[in-house]
């Protein structure tokens, strides 16, 4: 468990990251691709980018030292995930360049402690060593590659996510924000308990707090290992597969009827939306969108859930299986 120490001046400084942050995102989805977790949430993009690396050498090739140093459970360097500025990738590499030489080892022997490290890391920020150069430029290829084909998808996602804690925070002020991350975080006053690999107490001392809702992260939250640099919560978000469909065909329709199925599929490709937002994509009533959510419901298609005076719907693993292949059906 993570145990993060509020002050009430900490209170009155937490944010939330309002966009994906690239290299956090990179991070995560290059654990995700060194495993089997998450085969419905991560299944189908995991399978694309074997089939991407297996065709691209150059992309291949830059997982190398990705992997070397990112392992799918465990410690992974802080200098990999700079502070999050909303600048997109390009700030963010900037950042990762500019890491002083004394942190990058210190970071690389206390990963050394857990699993072999190659030796082409003793020179990462040596001075006259294109090292750092070369390993930023392997990230970049690597979210061009595998990430940025998706990102509009991860951006809707992580945007869902925000306009929920919005929403929570203007219902119910910090107290309704930080009880909204049940089930992966539990706030007892002036301590947020966080589900955690570890044991570990992270003292904010008037820092504040930086919530990053991200799509490639899975099942508990992370956060940076130095508790000396600026503190960051990166929490999972739900998520619709990479994969699911965006329109039915006919098959589904015939199966669901045409507003059912553009129902569920609204809900599906959009998360955690309300009655009023899946009425207003679909064109419909809001009677109507009420009763056909109802229906999915009963169906075990859609499943939902109260977020102060939101009720909030989601597409259930039943639900995202039936629009898959509904997708890959109608494929030529």
């Amino acid at each position: 468990m993570l145990r993060i120490h509020f002050t009430s001046h900490d209170l009155q400084n937490i944010r939330v990251a309002r966009e994906p942050d690239p290299l956090w995102e990179l991070m995560c989805s290059v654990c995700r691709l060194e495993t089997g977790q998450g085969p419905l949430d991560f299944g189908h993009w995991r399978r694309a980018a074997h089939d991407r690396l297996s065709q691209d050498t150059v992309a291949g090739r830059a997982l190398h030292p990705l992997r070397a140093l990112i392992p799918a459970a465990g410690y992974i360097p802080d200098f990999l995930t700079p502070p999050v500025t909303g600048g997109g990738l390009s700030a963010g590499l900037d950042q990762l360049r500019r890491t002083p030489r004394a942190r990058m080892v210190r970071e690389l022997t206390r990963l050394a402690e857990s699993r072999p490290v190659p030796s082409w890391t003793t020179s990462l920020g040596r001075p006259g060593s294109d090292a750092l150069k070369s390993l930023a430029g392997a990230l970049g290829i690597y979210f061009h590659a595998l990430l940025e084909p998706y990102w509009s998808h991860i951006g809707t996602a992580v945007g869902n996510d925000v306009d929920l804690r919005s929403r929570a925070l203007l219902d119910g002020g910090t107290r309704a924000l930080l009880d909204g991350l049940r089930p992966l975080a539990r706030w007892r006053a002036p301590v947020l308990e966080v589900d955690y690999p570890t044991e570990r107490d992270l003292y904010l001392e008037g820092r504040g707090l930086l919530l990053v809702p991200s799509f490639f992260c899975w099942r508990r939250p992370t956060a940076l290992a130095d508790p000396g640099l600026d503190p960051v919560l990166v929490y999972p978000v739900e998520k619709a597969p990479l994969a699911v469909a965006r329109g039915t065909d006919d098959g589904l329709e015939r199966l669901l009827g045409r507003t059912r199925a553009a129902v569920l599929t609204e809900v599906a490709n959009r998360t955690a939306r309300t009655t009023s937002e899946v009425a207003l994509a679909v064109g419909i009533a809001l009677p109507s969108a009420s009763y056909q959510i109802g229906v999915l419901r009963d169906g075990g298609l859609v499943t939902s859930r109260r977020e102060g005076k939101y009720v909030l719907h989601v597409a259930t693993p039943l639900g995202l299986r039936l629009l898959g292949a509904g997708s890959s059906s109608g494929a030529r």
